[in-house]
């Protein structure tokens, strides 16, 4: 099967996705309790006035026809209007999705640069001090909930400590944002030379991003783990340190190296998750991303931003293992076969 037949086959399964979880989203967000038009309409709004927004919105249509107006503007790059900002849709999540980028990115990274050794330092010392440590870390980080976790690191490094930023957004309040070029303010401050930005960005950064990293190093820890146990007890491992090889050798690259394609699947599934689980942590610290905007919307019945979240975290996802699929190919050439 060439690369190319393989990336245009999982490229035309995106679009089922994306139906089943549009019309999911459709269908979740006139479940909740509430109403839209009341919410548009401002609270102090007479009932005939609520009504007459209700008409205006189409809410008073079946729902098959309010759906097809919805894809309808999908397709046209209209997400529609929040009730909450009264701004398009599409315009707040250009301006919030840097932030939430940035978050994601940095808490893979960091759960990446922490959680793979992890696993591997409990594998190559089982059932010692170190072992005991890495399985306990990994209980708790799964158990933990992130906001609980998000709490307590802001109550242990912000009010007992003192070390930490106020959890109150993406820089200090007399911090001016760097030259926009990406977004992230870590990168543009870094790139624009602009110290200051670059040392309150990365400051108000390490908090949340610790927070979802933990939620996230936990299950990586543990599969990364699991796969150097079993592969040093294979043959070729023993044979390798019977010969005499090195052990740190043998154990950080030849072993360590058949560990690369069970990674990239724990990767795949473990981004799905930070960019879903960005919503309770944005909303912890004050971040301002899509998620705390979701969750907003949310408490104020606002349908829009709602429906956009959804669609948009299923998206990343179903891109993201396509991603992954084809770091398989790459890595080994036999899955793209199969």
């Amino acid at each position: 099967m060439s690369l190319l037949f393989f990336i245009v086959r999982r490229l035309a399964l995106l679009v089922p996705t994306l139906v089943g979880v549009s019309i999911i989203g459709f269908l979740l967000t006139y479940l909740l309790p509430g109403n839209p038009a009341m919410v548009k309409a401002g609270p102090m709004a007479t009932p005939q006035y609520v009504a007459e927004m209700k008409h205006r919105m189409g809410l008073d249509q079946p729902l098959h026809i309010q759906y097809a107006r919805y894809v309808t503007g999908l397709l046209h790059g209209d997400l529609g209007e929040s009730s909450s900002t009264g701004r398009p849709v599409l315009t707040d999540f250009i301006q919030r999705l840097p932030a939430t980028l940035e978050l994601t990115v940095s808490s893979l990274l960091l759960a990446v640069l922490l959680g793979v050794p992890m696993g591997v330092l409990c594998a190559v010392h089982r059932d010692t001090i170190i072992d005991h440590f890495g399985r306990v870390f990994s209980v708790a980080g799964v158990a933990m909930p992130s906001f609980w976790t998000g709490l307590i690191l802001i109550y242990v490094f912000f009010y007992l400590l003192g070390i930490a930023p106020a959890p109150l957004g993406r820089l200090a309040p007399d911090v001016s944002p760097p030259v926009p070029i990406t977004g992230l303010y870590t990168v543009d401050s870094l790139v624009s030379g602009n110290w200051r930005a670059f040392e309150s960005s990365l400051a108000h950064l390490a908090l949340p991003s610790l927070t979802l990293a933990i939620s996230v190093m936990a299950p990586l820890a543990r599969m990364v783990r699991a796969g150097m146990l079993e592969i040093l007890e294979t043959d070729y491992i023993k044979a390798a340190l019977a010969f005499g090889l090195p052990r740190r050798r043998v154990i950080y690259g030849d072993a360590l190296r058949n560990l690369i394609v069970p990674v990239i699947t724990a990767l795949g599934v473990v981004f799905g998750f930070l960019m879903a689980g960005n919503a309770v942590v944005e909303s912890v610290f004050g971040w301002p991303g899509i998620g705390n905007y979701a969750v907003k919307a949310l408490t104020l019945k606002d349908s829009g931003p709602i429906q956009s979240f959804v669609l948009f975290v299923a998206l990343m996802c179903v891109l993201v293992n396509l991603l992954v699929d084809l770091v398989y190919s790459v890595a080994d050439p036999r899955i793209r076969t199969e």
